[in-house]
């Protein structure tokens, strides 16, 4: 049976205060189970980013809590959040965030380099080669596709071996056949490896990918499909969308 990756209990995210106040998440209770692969869905405001945020420790619930593989986060102190995400947690976004003037290699070893940790030469080889780029890691962004700049940021992301990966709209700047890609990538790590994926995505395609697709609502879970291909996904997102507020 698998364990829970991540928990989160009555987590509510409120921004602003008084009558202008906004609920961007509203009690939200969710567990990801590790070594499975989760999208989350939703119309556009629903709170989907604010859910990612929360997760992982990048932004504090206004109430509730959040448990990442058996640690509380909204008890730990700034510096000790900061050094669980550094070490636990892995980010891929839309935007690549690769500096230019680093090769492959010296932007996949960064997160190390930052924590004051000397990345050895042989992790850094593995990962590369990892996500199908190991005779690029001399190659700096300039001079590789889209599709491999942002393989070499899931590298970057996963140098730490992190327990949890999130993605953030992770292919939402690839064309459809390198977005199938990277997609196949993030699945092959779940399967093969117990890697555990949380990802935000507006794209059904990319959604079928999952396990399954937690679908959020002004803040609210919305329901959850299991199993559901690209073209349920899209119908269910249709009616979500369409339905009156």
């Amino acid at each position: 049976m698998n364990q829970d990756a991540i928990q989160l209990r009555s987590v509510s995210r409120r921004y602003g205060s008084g009558e202008g106040a906004v609920n961007a998440l509203d009690r939200v209770s969710l567990t990801f189970p590790a070594g499975t692969f989760t999208a989350v869905m939703g119309p556009s405001g629903s709170g989907k980013s604010t859910l990612l945020q929360c997760a992982a420790g990048l932004d504090r619930p206004t109430s509730g809590s959040v448990t990442v593989g058996g640690t509380e986060l909204t008890q730990l102190s700034e510096t000790r959040l900061t050094l669980l995400r550094r070490e636990r947690i892995g980010f891929v976004f839309q935007a690549f965030n690769l500096l230019p003037s680093l090769t492959a290699e010296q932007n996949v070893a960064l997160p190390l380099r930052l924590a004051g940790r000397r990345p050895s030469r042989a992790r850094l080889r593995e990962v590369l080669a990892q996500v199908g780029l190991a005779d690029r890691a001399g190659h700096r962004p300039a001079e590789l596709s889209g599709g491999q700049q942002q393989r070499v940021a899931l590298a970057r992301a996963l140098i730490t071996r992190p327990e949890v990966l999130f993605g953030d709209e992770p292919t939402g700047a690839l064309d459809s056949r390198t977005s199938r890609e990277v997609l196949g990538l993030l699945r092959d790590m779940v399967d093969s490896e117990g890697q555990t994926v949380i990802m935000v995505t507006h794209d059904p395609v990319a959604a079928s990918y999952a396990d399954r697709v937690v679908l959020l609502v002004d803040g609210r879970v919305d329901g959850e499909l299991v199993g559901a291909g690209a073209d349920g996904i899209a119908t269910h997102m249709a009616e979500l969308e369409a339905a009156p507020c």
